[in-house]
């Protein structure tokens, strides 16, 4: 029985550290990276998340609010090579609330920077926070 037990460690241990290394490259693909966050006032504003080149280009994004709630009318995306994306939003976000996931026109793309337009609905008394991530 022993022998047995001694035959399949080294079996069991090539297989455990192919898993590792196969699941860190595959993990960092498929999951989202945080982009930058703003905490917004309680009244009519826009807010900019600066995105810098080295961060890499981009397929889909996505928009999660904490903290408070408040009405995302639009975003503006301003890619790498100066062209503007808009993309209306028209949502009301409940605290720990997310958007649907957003495709970006043309592929992979730079982003130079996000401009958000929004209210907020000062229910709570407490200040949302914005937060945008990106998938490669």
């Amino acid at each position: 029985m022993n022998n047995i037990t001694l035959q399949k460690k080294p079996a069991f241990l090539f297989l455990l550290i192919t898993l590792l290394i196969t699941s860190s490259f595959t993990s960092t693909t498929n999951s989202w990276e945080h982009l930058g966050s703003r905490t917004v006032n309680y009244r009519l504003d826009k807010d900019v998340i600066k995105v810098t080149a080295r961060k890499g280009g981009f397929k889909k994004l996505k928009v999660k609010v904490t903290g408070g709630s408040l009405n995302m009318y639009k975003m503006v995306i301003q890619y790498g090579n100066g062209k503007k994306e808009v993309i209306q939003l028209k949502h009301n976000f409940s605290r720990k609330s997310e958007t649907r996931i957003i495709d970006l026109k043309g592929g992979k793309r730079i982003i130079r920077d996000i401009t958000f337009f929004y209210d907020t609905k000062n229910l709570s008394r407490k200040k949302a926070k914005v937060h945008v991530f990106g998938k490669h």
